[in-house]
């Protein structure tokens, strides 16, 4: 099943392989060169069902906290996102632009708007850590209809739809966590609350393009700076945390793990994709370390490849619905085309180079 059709909303894709968003730092100026615009197309030649971006910052002055990020604020960016999706359409592949803002990880100093600070829900980048800007109902209110006109921007643009990044302790992930969200109004508070934010911003979304526009939301458990982590510790707690978002109107999520073997919660051998979709009964992308020996921890790390059976079996059990591929994909752009023709043994083992570099 894994390699067959697969049909996401109105978008029939050619196989249930997803290239995972992965930032690149490749985009002087936030506008994508002629390599990156390569990047995207070889994968998707080489019969990749659906390619997700790497992270778009959206267009909000908090937004960024990384070098070289492409951005959708200024016409010569557009234009690098237009030859993109282009370069994509044109090898039959699908696309999904990943909006992100990256919260608290942003410093005083950082480019662009070096005035701005980090923006988190409570000012807090990590649980006793208040160093960031506490989030007024008008930053809310701003963030939110930046989101809405990027994905509006991004329909314009010819993208299939767009993936709101709502993981790894970034903005939305510091809004959902109990960690970092210790407002008392309508933006935190209970579980439930906690998730209104990012039920607001897809929301404003779904009412900024059209109803064959797909959106969806990647959420995870684990931080950046805290792996163990957890939004929640039980099914009863991710249902609270993923049914407002799901009534807003979303088309899919997509459940981020290190491990994609390892289950979720106690007495359960399910892993958080398999809950994602049992809980919220849409369309539902598993991620973390597919096709590699060896987990998400160090992205300059070594990895050689490994058989997918688990994978495989999930699908044709229909546990979730697509798989997300990422260092893998990375290091070797005919993954998907070695994997369907059994050819294990050809596939390129991931290495530091090609994280720094567009093979």
């Amino acid at each position: 099943m894994l390699f067959e059709e697969y049909k996401l909303k109105n978008l029939v894709l050619r196989n249930r392989v997803v290239m995972a968003p992965m930032t690149r730092n490749q985009s002087p100026g936030g506008i994508p060169t002629d390599d990156v615009i390569s990047y995207y197309a070889r994968r998707a030649k080489a019969e990749v069902g659906l390619i997700i971006t790497e992270g778009i910052e959206v267009s909000h002055k908090a937004s960024s906290a990384y070098p070289n990020v492409p951005r959708l604020d200024t016409n010569e960016a557009r234009e690098g996102w237009k030859k993109v999706v282009d370069g994509i359409k044109n090898n039959n592949g699908a696309v999904i632009a990943q909006l992100w803002h990256c919260g608290g990880f942003r410093k005083l100093g950082m480019q662009p708007n070096p005035e701005v600070p980090g923006y988190t829900a409570s000012g807090l980048v990590k649980p006793g850590k208040k160093v960031a800007h506490e989030m007024t109902i008008k930053d809310i209110k701003e963030t939110i209809d930046a989101y809405a006109s990027d994905a509006k921007i991004c329909q314009d643009l010819g993208f299939d739809g767009v993936e709101i990044h709502g993981a790894h302790g970034y903005l939305i992930d510091n809004f959902l966590w109990g960690g970092t969200n210790i407002r008392e109004d309508s933006y935190g508070g209970s579980i439930g609350k906690r998730s209104q934010f990012v039920s607001d911003i897809i929301k404003a979304v779904k009412e900024n393009v059209d109803d064959t526009f797909i959106v969806g939301l990647r959420f995870s458990q684990w931080k950046q700076h805290d792996f163990s982590a957890k939004l929640a510790s039980t099914p009863d707690d991710l249902r609270k945390i993923l049914i407002p978002p799901v009534e807003a109107g979303l088309d899919f999520l997509h459940s981020s793990m290190r491990r994609f073997w390892e289950s979720e919660f106690e007495d359960s051998e399910e892993n958080l994709a398999y809950w994602t979709k049992k809980i919220s009964n849409i369309p539902t992308i598993g991620v973390g370390s597919v096709g590699l020996d060896s987990d998400f921890i160090d992205m300059t790390a070594p990895a050689k490849p490994t058989s997918i059976d688990k994978a495989l079996d999930d699908i044709a059990k229909e546990k979730y619905d697509l798989i997300a591929v990422g260092r893998a994909l990375l290091s070797d752009y005919e993954w998907v085309v070695k994997m369907k023709e059994g050819r294990l043994n050809d596939v390129i083992p991931y290495t530091k180079d090609a994280l720094l570099n567009l093979y």
